[in-house]
């Protein structure tokens, strides 16, 4: 097998720590969709890693899973590469501003009082496009990861109980502090083939075909190919791939391609890597003269740890048996594994909104889905490469990495 490099394929994927809901349950209507699937449930299938470059012993499923998850890499040290490609239409810059609006963070929809450096909205810049990133990190209480722009940098840095962002294109600086219940940060956005491998490796059931497809060589390091595939028709997700460090257990690369075929989705992965202990100077940050330093009120994200809105978000991503609904703060989830659906009632009828600055912003949004009927009534489904979404026009949302049917259906069978 030819060694997987950055240019060549594509990855995706996570969230771990529990935190408290003081957030409105639009927000939660791509990023649950997209977790409902993407960290759908895995089966142990002990396929054996077939001969290739490099050479390296044979090993299960199971035992590669197994080789992750007791993995105790704590210091390294590289440069990953992103490219995202979800099908959106180009607007101009509009989608990055609709998924920060979504974050419900301080700067978040243009809110003036907010700041540039927050990363609840800066960092779903990486939910399009292509950006290379550093990263850095130095046990538990240390990480640092670096968003390289054209002739800017973004900064968020993890120092003891310090949460730093810092974004030298504006000289704006925010500031949180990470809660002492939890002893972590929180990151809302997947930033590393880490983050990406612990999304969708969250739970284990047989909704999941998972097997070793030879080797690999990423950023100069030798890996097995972990090849993840539903086993469940509807879904978007066509399969997942995972470049584990032969060594460390750690993931070094993630590429998810959807059912569609074509490009793949979400591509993450390094480019270069070390696990030698970065300089204590890293994850040092003083704000810099002149800086607009703005504290955050409720704690800030931070790179390398990620967040669930609570317990019940886990559990509704396996689904229940008879694909029965379980409620967490409105939000809802119906179907199980990959087959996963997020639906919450937004409480007004009407479907999309009808009124914005300069002009119709339903006829506007309307353009870009498709008109559906079914037993529900009438509705518009919005069409990426890899998450759907149903808004129905009395206020329903359907929203997950499956196919347009798949939606009606469900709208149909919560009649």
């Amino acid at each position: 097998m030819a060694p997987i490099d950055s240019e060549g394929t594509t990855t995706v994927g996570q969230s771990e720590e529990p935190r408290t809901g003081r957030r409105k349950a639009a927000r939660y209507v791509v990023p649950v969709a997209v977790m409902g699937v993407a960290a759908a449930t895995i089966g142990l299938v002990p396929a054996l890693a077939d001969s290739g470059d490099p050479d390296l012993p044979k090993v299960t499923a199971a035992q590669l899973l197994e080789k992750m998850a007791e993995s105790d890499v704590e210091q390294l040290s590289g440069t990953v590469k992103i490219s995202t490609d979800l099908g959106l239409p180009d607007l101009g810059g509009l989608e990055s501003g609709l998924m920060s609006g979504m974050s419900g963070a301080p700067g978040a929809g243009g809110d003036e009082d907010g700041s540039a450096a927050d990363p609840s909205a800066k960092l779903t810049e990486l939910v399009t496009g292509t950006h290379t990133l550093r990263v850095a990190a130095d046990g538990p209480d240390r990480q640092k990861l670096s968003l390289l722009e054209n002739a800017a940098e973004y900064s968020l840095i993890h120092d003891g109980k310090d949460v730093w962002g810092y974004d030298s294109r504006s000289n704006e600086v925010y500031h949180s502090t990470v809660p002492e219940a939890s002893g972590q940060p929180e990151k809302d956005v997947p930033a590393t083939p880490k983050d990406f491998a612990d999304q969708a490796l969250k739970a284990v059931d047989d909704t999941t075909s998972v097997t070793v497809d030879g080797t690999a060589q990423v950023a100069g390091r030798d890996a097995y190919r972990l090849v993840i595939e539903p086993r469940q028709e509807g879904s978007t997700v066509g399969a997942i791939s995972i470049a584990v460090d032969a060594e460390t257990g750690t993931p070094l690369k993630f590429t998810l391609t959807p059912s569609s075929g074509g490009a793949a989705v979400v591509d993450a992965g390094f480019t270069q890597v070390s696990f030698a202990k970065p300089d204590a100077s890293t994850f040092d940050f003083t704000p810099p003269k002149g800086a607009k330093v703005t504290e955050g009120d409720e704690p800030a994200g931070a790179p390398g740890h990620g967040a669930q809105e609570d317990g019940a978000s886990e559990r509704g991503r396996k689904g229940e048996a008879g694909g029965l609904a379980k409620e967490a703060d409105g939000l809802k989830t119906v179907g199980e594994g990959w087959n996963t659906i997020a639906t919450f009632d937004t409480g007004g009828e009407g479907g999309l909104p009808t009124e914005a600055a300069g002009g119709d912003l339903g006829g506007f949004l309307g353009s870009f889905g498709d008109q559906v009927k079914g037993d529900f009534g009438s509705g518009t489904v919005f069409k990426t490469r890899l998450v759907n979404a149903l808004i129905t026009d009395d206020g329903k949302v359907y929203a997950g990495a499956v196919t347009k049917d798949a939606l009606v259906k469900a709208a149909d069978a919560a009649q």
